[in-house]
């Protein structure tokens, strides 16, 4: 196994590289788990602002911290894609591989502070769960993908070369989640809030086909990178999307009576 891994990827660098990757799976693992137990991330329409009941003889229960979708999705993205413009000025060494990987999550990330601003609609809040978690995630991710690049660059190049995969899969990644965030950001008239079933792309087979295409987003840049770091980062990353979607899936079924049960989470066909 180890010299399969060899011919596809950097030798890591020093200092534990396997425990943290581990790490890594292992959280999206629990966050995609806690998804599908329905113990969701506050955000979009998993939001779920619990509301107590109060009677004549109990105060009122204390409402939860949030602030407004678009804000909050702001928070989340910005962090990581000033760090990603920030490393270009950082680390002026490397080369084309280090180039492209910088390149592609500081475009990954601008693209998404692009659409926060220019083209979702928000009708709800995020929770202050949400826009902590999240966005360290996103801002640590960011940064330990960039640095390990950096502290590869004396090793001796992988044998089997993916990056140029890597870049294909990854501008067909963005594009195909661009366009699905696209249709759903048209489902609603102006001043409309209530939910509707996606329709148009790859939502007659999936209900998240976006997160479909941001995994391929994701192993795109994985190949770019070809790092233990990049693959694990991945690897929690479809974790955690694959719990999610299946939530997705979940309230559209419990919430919509004509949801169609023949659609799928996020793998047409499949799940």
């Amino acid at each position: 196994m180890e010299n399969i891994l060899q011919k596809f990827l950097f030798p890591p660098p020093p200092h534990s590289a396997f425990v943290a990757a581990m790490l890594i799976i292992s959280f999206g693992a629990y966050g995609g788990f806690h998804e599908i137990i329905g113990k969701h991330l506050q955000y979009s329409k998993l939001f779920n602002e619990k509301k107590t009941c109060r009677s004549a003889d109990k105060p009122k229960a204390k409402q939860p911290i949030t602030v407004a979708g678009r804000v909050g999705m702001l928070i989340v993205y910005t962090p990581a894609f000033v760090f990603g413009s920030a490393s270009f000025f950082l680390f002026t060494d490397g080369g084309l591989r280090f180039f492209l990987i910088r390149s592609a999550l500081t475009l990954h990330f601008l693209k998404r502070v692009l659409e926060v601003v220019l083209v979702h609609r928000y009708s709800g809040r995020m929770g202050l769960e949400a826009i902590t978690v999240v966005p360290l995630g996103y801002f640590f991710g960011t940064a330990a993908v960039i640095y390990t690049q950096h502290l590869s660059r004396d090793f001796p190049e992988p044998p089997v070369d993916l990056k140029y995969a890597g870049i294909l899969l990854f501008v067909l990644g963005i594009t195909g989640n661009f366009y699905h965030h696209y249709i759903l950001s048209n489902l609603r008239g102006k001043g409309e809030k209530e939910y509707k079933i996606p329709k148009g792309g790859l939502f007659n087979l999936v209900i998240c086909p976006h997160y479909l295409f941001e995994i391929l987003v994701l192993v795109g840049m994985s190949f770019i990178a070809q790092t233990m770091y990049s693959v694990s980062l991945t690897m929690g990353s479809v974790l955690y999307l694959m719990g999610r979607s299946y939530a997705t899936r979940k309230w559209y079924l419990s919430n919509l009576k004509t949801f169609p049960k023949d659609i799928k989470a996020i793998i047409p066909y499949v799940f």
